[in-house]
């Protein structure tokens, strides 16, 4: 369960790791200089075009993931009662990471409700 994650926070968490790694080769491209000198500068600038490449492509996710932000439905936790968004017919709550649906055939539906682990009461006379 601690992997399992809302689809919108997926999508930011992809676009957060992009961002990181980006970062890093431009920063380790950069570097090359700083070790190997002139020779380095090859390495810099093929570190600072992926990188830049990467840090474009987390600007896409970033960008994509709030255009399905805005038109995402809005709905109440069943469990933590906190608003959260869904994409699709499936989703999970971005608090507790419940699984939540619109659909009503994937509902899980009970005739009964769910039995405590509450000691059994004490018989009466």
């Amino acid at each position: 369960m601690i992997f399992k994650s809302a689809k919108i926070n997926a999508f930011r968490t992809w676009g957060l790791l992009l961002t990181m790694l980006g970062m890093g080769l431009m920063i380790l491209g950069t570097a090359g200089i700083v070790f190997w000198g002139h020779a380095g500068k090859v390495i810099a600038a093929v570190g600072l075009v992926i990188g830049l490449v990467a840090m474009l492509g987390s600007l896409i996710i970033y960008f994509w993931a709030g255009m399905l932000s805005t038109s995402a439905v809005q709905v109440d936790c069943p469990e933590c009662g906190k608003l959260t968004k869904m994409l699709g017919k499936t989703d999970r709550c971005m608090f507790c990471h419940t699984i939540l649906t619109m659909d009503p055939s994937k509902a899980n539906t009970m005739s009964t409700p769910i039995e405590t682990n509450a000691p059994p009461a004490a018989p009466t006379e």
